[in-house]
C-alpha cells in the first residue's frame, strides 16, 4: 500500500520544478486539471505576442499560487483511495473469495 501513496515532497518538488507544465497534479492523479494547467501555459504563451496571453499566464499563475495549499489535501485524499481500494480489495479476497468457492 505504501508504494501506491503519494509523497508531498515530491510533489511539492514538481510543483516548484515543473508547476507549469502540471507535472504534480499528473504525479497525485488529477489527470484532467494536470492537462488544463499545461493547456493554459501552452496558450498563454502562444498567445503572448497578442496580448491576451499575458492573463492567461496570469491565471495559470494564480492556480499554481492555490496548489500551494492545496497539495496536502491532494495528497490525504489520494491516501484515502488507496486505502479505500486496499480494503475493498481485502475484503473481497478473504470474506468474498471463500463464499463463492463454497458454492
Amino acid at each position: 500500500m505504501t508504494n501506491e501513496a503519494k509523497s508531498t515532497v515530491v510533489a511539492y518538488l514538481l510543483w516548484l520544478f515543473l508547476g507549469g507544465l502540471g507535472a504534480h497534479r499528473f504525479y497525485i492523479g488529477r489527470t484532467g486539471s494536470g492537462v488544463a494547467i499545461l493547456a493554459l501555459l501552452v496558450i498563454g504563451v502562444a498567445t503572448a505576442g497578442v496580448g491576451i496571453g499575458s492573463l492567461v499566464i496570469v491565471a495559470s499563475a494564480i492556480w499554481l499560487l492555490v496548489d500551494l495549499f492545496l497539495i496536502p489535501g491532494m495528497i490525504r485524499q489520494q491516501k484515502e483511495e488507496v486505502r479505500n481500494s486496499f480494503s475493498k480489495q481485502m475484503y473481497t479476497e478473504r470474506v468474498l473469495a471463500p463464499e463463492r468457492s463454497e458454492r
